[in-house]
């Protein structure tokens, strides 16, 4: 039988991710990488189910909202414009860090790639420590069970909110696999987890936008 796999490539020369142990071995085999990891491509699909989610959602809004006559609806506090967009701007600058984090961890720089990493994680802690109080500040002056608005409103926030903390458990579970070294594993993590931060602030800056669109 022919020493062959998938896409006509001898089976001798694809690259054996498990042998990697170390930064140095993990920058080789990472080099001889044809394409992006499976790891990409899962997170990737998990990207995919979100925007799935996030749409019916955002359909869901502007179905309630062209369904009503006043949105929101008298005695329903509009929502505010500046601290929101400084805030998720503010978030949004953490893709900077996960994109040098990332880079670091593909050349082996494995200490750029904690710091990188500590910095995005102050980022986002900052932010959702922010959401939560704003979000349960919100909730004194109304609540879902008001109207169709309130009942949209905070789900699509609340959705968005709980996609930071979960970004935020990731990349304090990637640092701490990071303190025990470099595998090929762990790149992949790092590279996979990066994307999907790149996902949930593209997502936020969308969310914030509709929401917002009920000021126009």
């Amino acid at each position: 039988m022919a020493d062959y796999v998938a896409g006509g490539v001898p089976e001798r020369f694809v690259p054996r991710t498990t042998d990697a142990r170390n930064a140095g071995e993990t920058v080789v085999v990472a080099g001889r990488r044809r394409g992006p990891s499976v790891a990409f491509w899962g997170m990737a699909m998990l990207i995919a189910s979100e925007v799935t989610l996030f749409g019916t959602f955002i359909g869901t809004y502007y179905y309630l909202r062209f369904e009503n006559t006043h949105w929101p609806p008298p005695g329903t506090p509009e929502p505010r414009v500046v601290v929101p967009l400084i805030m998720v701007g503010i978030l949004a600058t953490s893709s900077l860090p996960m994109h040098l984090a990332s880079g670091a961890a593909k050349r082996g720089r494995l200490w750029s790639a904690r710091v990188f990493l500590l910095w995005a994680l102050a980022v986002q802690c900052a932010y959702l420590v922010w959401a939560i109080h704003d979000y349960v500040h919100q909730l004194h002056a109304s609540t879902p069970q008001d109207n169709a608005y309130s009942s949209i409103y905070y789900v699509l926030l609340g959705a968005d909110h709980a996609h930071v903390a979960i970004g935020i458990l990731l990349v304090a579970w990637l640092l701490w696999k990071l303190l025990r070294g470099l595998t090929m594993y762990r790149l992949n993590a790092t590279l996979a987890v990066a994307v999907y931060w790149h996902a949930v602030n593209l997502l936020t800056l969308i969310v914030l936008g509709v929401l917002l669109s009920a000021t126009l």
